[in-house]
């Protein structure tokens, strides 16, 4: 029996799995397809998840194949110059395909020990005291201690679960695809310019060699949402909305989406959770679905991984579905707000100048693009210090910088008075004294996920925190 099997070889279970590999967990991925699909439906990874590939030593690998961004906003279709004064020491984005993402963080996982095995489709679930049964389509079955459903929207897992997803059905549809033009370029950058000053909803963005990523409104809403657009039907809404279909053809991918807007009433059932589209699906305005996965990996692996080695203080898995499932809840807000700013009658277009002047206030930009950049994401830990519940920004100290000391995905006491200490845990929290000039504060106790579980000086307050996040001492 294996530890953990993942559902879902995306970039949220791919995630997963490598968090999970660094603390030894065994790791199965099982994953419908044979081979992944070559489609870039997410773009890139917004400034906390490139803060997030830091912490584990990835970022070199992504600056590599990608190019930086800075775009204030994105709300919308509204876009604004970068704020001042962000709380992130990676003031950018990163345009990265989302096969590239997946390429990369499927070598790390492989890299650390995980065993992905493609065309492995689930059928069937159950689960009992000791772990959970899953059937493949080929009949056989495999067996772990915990389960995670990263299998996207139309989730497996949590339609077996039983999990109700309540929401909004699609009332609009988008058609989304690459594809070779024979148009030229400064006529598509006309016609876009010309049609956007109405139909947010349309663009066109070239990827070299004659080949567009092109999103145009859909006639309706489909009845199958599983059939792929054709390149007729591409032709047809490009000739309706933009009078041209720009000579479209030799399609790489076409691919429909809605918005739809629903959430997992429950992230956890027992011995199985879920993570990414498989707990929460919405429009992709702002360019979050992506990074909302990721980033529920990067705060489900360690506290798995710690119910897994039997280390987990009472609780800590539970507070997975506590801290993301208010974060998943207000993403689908911002991306209902957003529907409303792309709507092409006269109510849409002056709530759009009006919120357009409004981010035009430092603070409203500062505000909004770390919504969607997910840097001002604050979990409910209490009462306490300002920091507490926040990520700590990557910080220069006098031995380096902070993530540099957090690629292994341990606790990390960061201490300027050299009075404390982490025995009894330091088999999960590593102890760095630096008198460095930032943060502001004596010592913080920090998650592997990079979020501050304590702020202070007191040793025995320290004492009490470390059992909370980290279980009780060693012997």
């Amino acid at each position: 029996m294996t530890d953990v099997i993942i559902v879902g070889a995306g970039p949220t279970g791919l995630m997963l799995a490598a968090e999970l590999r660094l603390h030894d967990v065994r790791v199965l991925v099982l994953e419908r397809l044979s081979e992944p699909t070559g489609q870039s439906r997410g773009q890139g990874l917004h400034a906390r998840s490139v803060e997030m590939m830091d912490q584990r030593g990835l970022l070199d690998r992504f600056l590599a194949v990608s190019e930086k961004f800075q775009v204030g906003g994105l709300f919308g279709g509204i876009t604004k110059p970068w704020p001042d004064r962000l709380d992130t020491a990676h003031p950018y984005g990163l345009a990265t395909p989302q096969p590239v993402t997946e390429r990369l963080l499927n070598e790390r996982a492989l890299e650390l020990g995980a065993e992905i095995r493609r065309g492995s489709e689930v059928v069937g679930l159950s689960q009992d005291a000791d772990g959970v049964t899953v059937e493949l389509a080929d009949g056989t079955r495999e067996r772990s201690r915990y389960l995670a459903g990263c299998d996207g929207g139309r989730s497996v897992v949590r339609r077996l679960l039983g999990v109700g997803f309540p929401g909004e059905p699609a009332k609009v549809e988008t058609l989304l695809g690459e594809m070779e033009v024979t148009a030229d370029p400064d006529t598509i950058a006309a016609v876009v310019a010309r049609v956007r000053e109405t139909q947010l909803r349309f663009g066109a963005a070239p990827l070299g060699d004659g080949t567009y990523r092109l999103v145009v409104p859909a006639e309706g809403v489909s009845e199958d949402r599983t059939a792929q657009p054709t390149l007729e039907e591409f032709r047809q809404r490009l000739r309706a909305t933009a009078g041209t279909d720009f000579g479209v053809h030799t399609p790489r991918w076409l691919s429909r989406f809605g918005d739809a807007t629903r959430q997992a009433e429950r992230y956890r059932v027992g011995r199985v959770l879920l993570a990414g589209d498989a707990a929460h699906v919405h429009p992709p305005t702002g360019g979050q679905g992506l990074n909302l996965g990721i980033q529920d990996a990067f705060n489900l692996g360690w506290k798995l991984a710690a119910e897994v080695a039997g280390w987990a203080p009472d609780g800590l898995l539970d507070s997975y579905h506590a801290e993301r499932h208010p974060v998943g809840a207000r993403v689908l807000d911002n991306t209902r707000a957003q529907i409303a700013l792309l709507g092409a009658d006269p109510g849409a277009a002056a709530l759009r100048r009006l919120f357009s002047t409004l981010m035009d206030f430092e603070e409203v930009n500062r505000y909004v693009t770390g919504m969607i950049t997910a840097v001002g994401v604050r979990y409910d830990l209490g009462e306490g210090h300002a920091l507490l519940g926040r990520r700590m920004r990557d910080v220069p100290l006098e031995r380096g910088r902070l993530y540099a000391l957090m690629h292994r995905g341990r606790g990390l006491l960061l201490d300027r008075t050299g009075r404390l200490s982490v025995t009894g845990w330091a088999d999960r929290v590593d102890h760095v004294v630096d008198a460095g000039g930032e943060p502001d504060v004596p010592a913080v106790l920090l998650r592997p996920d990079g979020h501050v579980a304590w702020a202070g000086e007191d040793q025995q307050d320290l004492l009490g925190h470390l059992a909370k996040w980290f279980g009780a001492a060693a012997g």
